[in-house]
């Protein structure tokens, strides 16, 4: 069968083989596998293969065991194995419900035995309204979480939790689950009918009429005796003794031959009827067999704190059932991970139950947990995790371990009020205490009895095991296993209002013990501190490759936790141990604070002042000025490198550089007047008005110490203007400058000085006309070119301007004085042949045509402007 819901897929199979000779029992084995692959995962590990089932897969495979057994005909004993698969995954909808509904389906189309079919509901409540299989994200606004078999009549199995929910709406949940499994339940038939196969037909076996009646008048005489012993182990003996006596009458009666042929079956006969007797004690005289009628609690011990070196213990009796509780605390790195379809989780709440076998007086192989006590640890944990506290307000692991000293009913439920109790005693701010209650109900026809509070026997014999938890308010969870076809709703209504009756009982007991929780922890406890950084300071409290946070752990000795968000945990069972650390690491991040006091030390001296650490890693400058009311002539004469001093902080800057002041710290010496306030006050205050600039002289200013630099002023903005300038204002006459008058020197540049780059002038762009009557200042005889001159590139000759070749032989002969040129305003042109043609251009040029050679007819072209500039620059 294969079963899909959203984009998660479970494949189903039922497969049923011969009976295996000698069986008392019926050997059903329901199992649940979540392969990786479904959610596209590869199993970790070093072999990468599935390995042993994880708790959630076996509390699924009890979930599929627990409606489908009553289901099958009494007295069948073949081997029966369903087994579920997961093969795709959604991460949104859980498939355990998917399993329990296939396995229903699965056994429905098969040949097996069956008297079904079921449906299995997934029930939520989010904002008061039920949900039909809610999905995980659901799930987690939800304040209920019930799983419900149902068939066409009646509830069959429930498992679940709640917030403190009432009794009448547990009852609704439960009707809306049966409502919702209706239509599922249409469709399992639909396929029945299309591809169904015929049932095998099974007939039970059944005892010689004659050696029933046997037994029956050698067995129940004695059987209403023993019934009647309050003492488990007196009335099980009894009971012992009674099968041994009806075994030796019928082998001597019948022979060896025929009583071994019948063995098992009057071994089944003498249970069936110790099992009527006990029926028919409480239906027909409203007796248990301890003598209680059906609404009465056996007596309840309580004692909290009665182990010395644990963080909380309690030990829990009721009638012959006993368990001492214990509560750890830890830190979050004893967490639970999770590692499911659904992806990686984790808890820090979990409860472990275990069930030795020398509480029930039995010898069994000591080996791990078996299905029963996990599924019995998971109903414990259910019934008390809404009831701690969330991380943020007790940042702690909780770890509960419940060991069944004794047993006789209900250990599931002592594991329940003892871990309530040892949360209690371990000082754990549960939001109310907890207790929970086994209900039995034993139906005959129309007429029927729920017991509160069952033992071992009832639970055996009866019809029904209902375990109800909750507090004075509420449910807090809910198991429920049937042996008859199914229950109608006023039976569940009145075992749920009875079970609360039973319930505030045993709180009632419980808080007669320990009425609140302990106000402190345990001293054997860590304590946790938490408190927030900054999420970039967590790397320095982790330091680089973890050297800061080692460093802590290793001097102090505590644990620390650090979250992605900030959040810092530090544990120790030495509260000492924690407050060192909380130091280191608040000083670590702290941040300085205008206007407080630190005590640091110099780390460095210099001629204007000292730079002071006043936190890890934090210095900030006491100026020389704010060293002491006097003047300070040279820093060291008060400090040194390693010298502690305590100082103020006056200001911290946006830039981070933090102003210290230790003259406020200090006393003001006599006769010494205060110092005026230099608050100026708000600066939108209406303009001065007048002439800025007749302020007075402010005489020389005080030499800057050395390494003084002023704080940059930051661009202007771009092309942002001055702004206008005060109505009236007028700049000052600067005076006309001489006409081709020198500057002066030009002040030294500082070292790495560098003119930026003007940019390149527009190709040809003409310089545009000097001033008028300007005239250019002789620049004077050109000095001498020294040894190894070398003049510089010109680049290529403008186009057509070669010189050609100079005469063979000829020597151009010493340069002629250049005389004073002609006068030329800026934007002025002239040809070259122009300038040869020129008065004493002979004389002045470069020589006369005939000793340069000759010219292209080109060089007559208008000489450019920028051949004109070229040349003024050559000249």
């Amino acid at each position: 069968m294969l079963i899909t819901y959203g984009e998660t897929m479970v494949l189903v199979t039922a497969v049923s083989q011969d009976e295996r000779p000698g069986l008392d029992f019926f050997p059903l084995t329901c199992e649940f596998f979540e392969k990786t692959y479904a959610a596209g995962k590869i199993p970790g590990g070093f072999f990468k293969r599935e390995a042993r089932q994880r708790d959630e897969e076996i509390l699924t495979c009890r979930l599929m065991d627990r409606p489908l057994r009553p289901l099958f005909p009494d007295g069948f004993k073949k081997d029966t194995q369903i087994i579920a698969t997961v093969l795709s995954s959604d991460k949104l909808n859980k498939a355990d419900v998917l399993a329990m509904t296939g396995a229903s389906a699965a056994l429905h189309l098969s040949d097996i035995p069956w008297n079904g079919p079921l449906a299995g509901v997934r029930v939520g409540r989010i904002d008061g309204e039920f949900v039909a299989y809610p999905t995980v994200e659901q799930l987690t606004n939800s304040d209920m979480d019930m799983v419900v078999a149902c068939s066409r009549d009646a509830i069959v199995m429930v498992e679940g939790g709640a917030a403190e929910a009432t009794e009448t709406e547990i009852i609704d949940a439960l009707m809306f689950a049966h409502e919702t499994a209706q239509p599922i339940l249409d469709l399992i038939e639909k396929i029945r009918a299309a591809v169904g196969k015929p049932k095998r037909e099974f007939v039970a076996p059944q005892l010689d009429e004659a050696i029933k009646r046997r037994v029956s008048e050698i067995a129940d005489p004695p059987l209403a005796s023993a019934t009647r012993v309050t003492n488990k182990k007196a009335r099980y003996d009894g009971y012992s003794t009674i099968k041994k006596q009806v075994s030796e009458t019928l082998l001597a009666e019948l022979g060896p031959e025929k009583y071994l042929a019948a063995e098992r079956l009057v071994k089944a006969e003498f249970e069936e009827r110790k099992a009527h007797i006990v029926r028919s004690y409480v239906l027909d005289e409203g007796k248990r067999i301890d003598g209680r009628d059906g609404r009465s609690i056996r007596p309840i011990a309580c004692e909290a704190g009665l182990l010395p070196r644990v963080h909380g213990s309690a030990l829990f009796q009721r009638g012959e059932t006993q368990a001492i509780v214990t509560t750890t605390l830890g830190t979050s790195t004893d967490e639970q991970k999770i590692d499911s379809l659904m992806g990686e989780s984790w808890k820090r709440f979990y409860l472990h139950y275990n069930f030795p076998p020398f509480s029930t007086g039995e010898t069994k192989p000591m080996r791990g947990p078996g299905r029963r006590e996990i599924g019995h640890g998971a109903l414990a944990e259910r019934a008390l995790s809404r009831m701690v506290p969330p991380a943020d307000q007790f940042p702690y692991t909780i770890r509960i371990v419940s060991e069944t000293l004794e047993s006789n009913g209900s250990s599931s439920m002592a594991a329940v009020c003892g871990g309530c109790l040892s949360l209690m005693d371990a000082g754990v701010p549960i939001k109310a205490p907890v207790a929970g209650i086994a209900m039995g109900l034993i139906m005959e026809g129309d007429k029927y009895a729920i017991l509160s509070d069952i033992l071992g026997d009832e639970d055996h014999l009866g019809d029904m095991d209902f375990k109800v938890c909750g507090t004075a308010r509420g449910v807090t969870a809910i198991q429920m296993d049937i042996k008859i076809a199914g229950l109608s709703r006023h039976i569940l209504v009145q075992a749920l209002e009875q079970a609360r009756d039973g319930r505030l009982h045993i709180l009632g007991k419980m808080l007669e013990t320990l009425p609140a929780t302990r106000p402190d922890l345990s001293p054997h406890a860590p304590r946790i501190t938490t408190f927030k950084v900054k999420p970039d300071q967590i790397r320095l409290i982790i330091g680089p490759g973890g050297k800061t946070i080692k460093g802590i752990v290793d001097q102090t000795g505590v644990s620390i936790d650090l979250e992605d968000d900030g959040t810092v945990n530090v544990a120790s069972a030495d509260a000492d141990a924690v407050r060192k650390a909380l130091d280191i690491i608040k000083g670590l991040t702290a941040e300085p604070e205008v206007g407080a006091t630190y005590k640091g030390t110099v780390k460095r001296v210099a001629d204007f002042g000292a730079f002071v650490e006043i936190l890890p890693n934090i210095d900030g400058l006491l100026h020389i000025s704010e060293m002491a009311h006097h003047r300070v002539e040279r820093v060291e004469d008060l400090f040194k490198e390693g010298d502690s001093v305590e100082v103020k902080v006056v200001s911290v800057e946006r830039d981070g550089k933090i102003r210290l002041s230790r003259k406020e710290l200090l006393p003001v010496p006599e006769g010494m007047p205060e110092r005026p306030s230099r608050d100026r006050g708000p600066r939108d205050r209406p303009e001065r008005g007048g002439d800025r600039f007749a302020r007075p002289e402010r005489g020389p200013r005080p030499e800057r110490g050395e390494g003084f630099e002023r704080p940059e002023r930051g661009p202007r903005p771009e092309g942002g203007e001055r702004g206008p300038r005060p109505e009236g204002f007028e700049r000052p006459e600067r005076g006309p400058r001489p006409e081709g008058g020198e500057r002066g020197p030009r002040p030294e540049r500082g070292e790495g000085f560098e003119r930026p780059e003007r940019g390149p002038r527009p190709e040809g762009g003409e310089r545009g006309p000097r001033p008028e009557g300007f005239e250019r200042p002789e620049r004077g005889p050109r000095p001498e070119r020294g040894e190894g001159f070398e003049r510089p590139e010109r680049g290529p000759r403008p186009e057509g301007g070669e010189r050609g070749p100079r005469p063979e032989g000829a020597e151009r002969g010493p340069r002629p004085e250049r005389p004073e040129r002609a006068t030329l305003r800026r934007g002025d042109t002239m040809s070259r042949r122009t300038a040869e043609q020129a008065p004493d251009a002979g004389a002045g040029g470069r020589g006369a045509p005939e000793e340069r050679g000759s010219r292209p007819e080109s060089s007559g072209a208008e000489q450019t402007p920028g051949d004109q500039d070229d040349g003024d620059r050559r000249s």
